[in-house]
């Protein structure tokens, strides 16, 4: 598949994911967004239009290693910073990528670390 086709089904099924999870204050949205080298993950109230809580790959969040490491670290790292501004359920958001892989261990480790969804 090239490029633009594969970005724009992504696209298409991102649209699709959002049109169902909405985050709320008592239950605000985990959403995942992945490239090629890093994962960052943000906790989002989409009423108020705020991030309560947001972790990286980058900098201290991540760990260093192999990409499911960093993955399973910045979910560890975002369940305890959502905790810490006073969010235990959330809402979880694939950004229109597949439940596997990097997505499925950072939502494991988020899980782990306490958040519930």
């Amino acid at each position: 598949m090239d490029t633009k086709k594969k970005a724009k089904a992504r696209k298409r099924i991102k649209s699709r994911v959002r049109g169902r999870v909405q985050g709320t204050a008592e239950r605000p949205r985990l959403t995942v967004f992945r490239s090629n080298k890093q994962i960052y993950a943000q906790v989002i109230d989409d009423l108020a239009g705020r991030t309560l809580a947001s972790a990286s790959s980058l900098g201290k969040d991540g760990a260093e290693g192999a990409k499911l490491d960093q993955a399973a670290a910045v979910g560890k790292s975002i369940a305890e910073k959502a905790q810490a501004a006073g969010v235990s359920q959330v809402v979880f958001d694939r950004n229109g990528y597949l439940y596997h892989g990097r997505i499925q261990k950072l939502a494991e480790a988020a899980r782990e670390g306490g958040l519930k969804f």
